[in-house]
């Protein structure tokens, strides 16, 4: 028997660039970005960018020389800043991995 794949067909999408091939958990790139560059979007839209210094189950961070940034424009700058949970829309590197 034959072990070659059939080829594509005409109406198969083209497989995607290696780039866009993303594997692993989420908890796999949060234990990733553990000590790195984040981006931290919030409910309301503000966005703090830090170093991720810890975060929790109830996704509580920690973050270090922490940025604010209305609107894409930095309004505040922290030393330390502690986020509750409850209030992050998602957390996104903010450098490669």
């Amino acid at each position: 028997m034959d072990d070659t794949p059939p080829p594509p067909s005409e109406h198969s999408p083209p497989p995607p660039p290696p780039s866009a091939i993303h594997t692993g958990s989420p908890t796999d790139f949060l234990k990733g970005v553990v000590g790195k560059r984040v981006i931290v979007r919030l409910n309301s839209g503000v966005d703090y960018r830090g170093i991720l210094s810890c975060l929790d189950g109830y996704m509580n961070i920690a973050l270090e020389q922490t940025e604010e940034h209305v609107n894409g424009v930095v309004t505040n700058r922290y030393g330390d800043a502690f986020i509750r949970g409850n209030n992050v829309l998602y957390i996104s590197a903010d450098e490669p991995l």
